[in-house]
């Protein structure tokens, strides 16, 4: 295991993810249905909704890939997903309140429904492609009773519920990463540490705060040194790693 890059990839196993790919798909085929491209010269509406529900998924994507890299990198493409997925949010509010609509109730059937509905864990097998899209049209097929309804009020409603989970869990991915930000540092301090650790063996915890040490230089010598210092004091000795 590499002691300065995260493992990449495996996005297809987050749920934000895949309710991110159900929203797209279902942001495309209402578009499709009941937005008309005549009344949208611009095409502002239409382009910007799609464009916003993809980058949505798109951004989780390049995240995942990415987090060999500086963990501030997927940090901020998780970011760019869940403020995309947002933006989207305010043109299917926009939409409904053009229509003299408001958005569903929290407590109304629909809303409960469509929040209660838990994804399957999808599971990594050697015909990646067909299966995760076997997989992904099923559990789209959980939506279906209102993304496939023939009133747009409906599909608006139960795209803004859907959207509103994927922002959750992107969110709790940003406190996720986050923690290991701050546990860990960026790929910087790891590739500083590893080469520590490569130089000199592993690297001990300090004795008064149980943080990591810092190989750190004296007039008598080299020594550990708490890597919270200013606020911790702790040192040991080069050589008393096991005590």
């Amino acid at each position: 295991m590499s002691r300065i890059f995260h493992p990449s990839g495996g996005y297809r196993k987050l749920y934000s993810f895949n309710f991110a790919t159900i929203v797209h798909l279902g942001t495309r085929k209402f578009c499709k249905r009941f937005l008309d491209w005549k009344e949208d010269p611009l095409g502002k509406t239409l382009g910007q909704m799609v464009g916003a529900s993809r980058s949505g998924k798109q951004n989780i994507i390049e995240g995942s890939e990415r987090a060999r890299t500086p963990i501030e990198t997927e940090m901020k493409l998780t970011d760019v997903a869940k403020g995309s997925l947002i933006e989207l949010l305010g043109d299917l509010e926009d939409y409904l309140a053009d229509r003299g609509e408001i958005p569903w109730s929290i407590h109304t059937r629909d809303y409960k429904a469509i929040s209660s509905v838990q994804l399957d864990a999808f599971e990594y097998t050697d015909d990646l492609l067909h299966d995760y899209w076997r997989y992904l049209f099923r559990e789209k097929a959980k939506f279906d009773h209102w993304l496939e309804n023939k009133d747009p009020v409906v599909v608006v409603n139960a795209l803004i519920i859907l959207v509103q989970r994927a922002v959750s869990m992107l969110g709790k991915q940003l406190q996720a990463q986050e923690k290991i930000f701050l546990e860990e540092g960026g790929v910087r301090e790891r590739m500083t540490q590893a080469r520590v650790v490569a130089r000199d063996g592993e690297v001990p915890n300090c004795p008064d705060c149980g943080s990591s040490m810092r190989r750190r230089n004296s007039r008598k010598g080299d020594f550990w040194g708490c890597s919270n210092y200013p606020d911790c004091y702790g040192s040991r000795n080069i050589g008393s790693e096991k005590a």
